[in-house]
């Protein structure tokens, strides 16, 4: 089990700047249509630490633009109308990176520290599993 994931939303859909104004900065995650990522939704506690990546947007935003937490465990997803079995949870912004850690900065580490990150190796999901040790190294790039 993880302690950490990293949850993707396209920024035009749902961005940062957007959970952070939400009502006690806290949304629920739900539409994800994907059953590993419905997984890992499912995996995730309260209080199980979160990164907020920006995907699909131009160059150079795609990248870790913040930290969230979950605030409630798996739950019906509300907007699952096809009547199968999908999954959300609440999330809470914690903050917001001053500067993103873009994904070109994070694939520098791809052979190295961030070897078998889930981010390269389940690319399609939207919610990934993140390691303690992966969590801690990509947390130390924000300050380069």
């Amino acid at each position: 089990r993880y302690n950490h994931y990293l949850l993707k939303s396209e920024p035009g859909e749902f961005s940062i700047d957007m959970l952070a104004a939400e009502p006690k900065a806290t949304a629920v995650w739900d539409g994800v249509r994907n059953y590993g990522a419905r997984n890992n939704l499912r995996n995730m506690k309260v209080g199980t630490e979160l990164f907020f990546y920006h995907s699909s947007c131009p160059a150079p935003g795609l990248g870790v633009v913040g930290t969230a937490v979950c605030t409630r465990e798996a739950f019906p997803d509300p907007s699952a109308t096809d009547g199968k079995d999908w999954s959300a949870v609440e999330v809470r912004f914690v903050q917001k990176l001053n500067k993103p850690i873009l994904l070109a900065a994070l694939k520098q580490h791809k052979d190295a520290a961030l070897a078998d990150f889930a981010l390269f190796t389940m690319s399609r999901l939207s919610v990934v599993p993140v390691s303690d040790e992966h969590w801690k190294f990509i947390m130390s790039l924000r300050d380069e």
